[in-house]
């Protein structure tokens, strides 16, 4: 498969991700009498991984998000030299999809930008959390979700299950966490609409940066060194 191909997978899929997973907060979620809520937005992302998994996930893994692409990387099954050019694909797709989002949005006589569903702790968190919490909740969650990925696509996993697991396991992230920073685990998704809230979102940015590298590499060290079973009988 051609770089060319591999980064244009990485593209669309972010760009679902933001447009399906964002776009469903700043819709759907609290649309009067209908609003589908936290459950709902949750469930959103969670079907953006799996479909977009499905859709083009054979052309460039599936990562759509730059923690992910480290996390690969540490683990050994993706090449250095690589990660760079997919997390600017990642971006590019996700602050594509928010400018989608934003003219579609915008289009409702009372709208208000507002958070624009971007992520942040303190008086940006939806329960206020601190930035401690936030920044604990943000690694520790991304750890998880890399290892369900470096698991659940792992050679020895039933084959044709891994976007289901990866799908779910975000859903179960956002509904842990959407109180606390209103979920990123993506630095991608979290740049992607903080250019477009009218909040002091991108000041909080490096966090969201930060927190889910620092996660994903946790998480795959952990496979790594600790559950990979090729591993353990080295």
């Amino acid at each position: 498969m051609t770089m060319t191909k591999k980064l244009a997978a990485e593209f669309f899929g972010t760009f679902w991700l933001v447009l399906g997973g964002c776009g469903s907060a700043v819709l759907a979620a609290a649309f009067p009498n209908l609003g589908i809520g936290f459950a709902g937005v949750a469930l959103a992302f969670g079907l953006t991984v799996l479909t977009m998994a499905y859709a083009v996930g054979g052309i460039s893994g599936g990562h759509f998000n730059p923690a992910v692409t480290l996390g690969v990387a540490v683990a050994g099954r993706f090449a250095w030299r690589d990660v760079l050019p997919y997390w600017i694909s990642q971006v590019v797709g996700g602050v594509a999809a928010a400018s989608v989002l934003y003219a579609i949005a915008s289009g409702a006589p009372s709208f208000e930008a507002g958070g624009f569903a971007s992520n942040g702790y303190g008086a940006l968190s939806p329960g206020h959390y601190s930035l401690v919490s936030a920044a604990l909740t943000e690694i520790t969650l991304t750890a998880g979700f890399l290892i369900v990925i470096l698991g659940s696509t792992d050679t020895r996993a039933p084959a044709g299950f891994g976007p289901l697991a990866i799908g779910l396991a975000l859903t179960l992230i956002h509904l842990i966490s959407i109180p606390v920073t209103n979920t990123s685990v993506n630095p991608a998704r979290s740049t992607a609409v903080a250019f477009f809230a009218h909040t002091d979102a991108l000041s909080q940015l490096w966090l969201f940066w930060v927190a889910p590298l620092i996660g994903g590499a946790l998480g795959a060290a952990i496979w790594k060194v600790l559950l990979n079973p090729q591993t353990a009988e080295n």
